[in-house]
């Protein structure tokens, strides 16, 4: 496929609110951005860095993710989302990803990302599960 080039980035900021925070430890106080957000917020700054590059029609799907959350961001701060293509082959995509709060680097990782034709994808869904 080859039409995702080296080094295309992406950003996506976003406010922490109650819909990203964590609310199991009991305490209001102790609110900070949820894991599974923060790697969903990469996964789609990652995605929508290169949507613009591919066919129409086509679109990207998750396939692999190496992350580590390094620090708490807590509820009524930003967070910011930044990420690189650092390896394409065929249609494999591969971002190095990390995110910030205005006081410090929160995560940080890898993820990889498989281009689609959307409709041949839906087909295939399709067929698997009437199988």
């Amino acid at each position: 496929m080859g039409i995702v080039p080296l080094g295309v980035k992406g950003e996506q900021r976003i406010l922490v609110t109650n819909e990203f925070a964590i609310d199991f430890l009991g305490q209001e106080e102790a609110r900070v951005l949820g894991t599974p957000w923060m790697i969903a917020l990469m996964e789609y700054t990652c995605r929508n860095s290169v949507l613009p590059l591919l066919p129409e029609g086509w679109d990207t799907v998750g396939t692999w993710v190496d992350v580590r959350h390094l620090a708490a961001t807590p509820v009524g701060m930003s967070a910011a989302f930044h990420t690189e293509v650092v390896a394409v082959n065929d249609r494999r995509i591969t971002f190095r990803v990390e995110a910030f709060d205005e006081k410090e680097k929160i995560g940080e990782g890898t993820h990889e990302r498989v281009a689609i034709d959307v409709a041949r994808f839906a087909a295939r869904m399709a067929q698997k599960k009437s199988a």
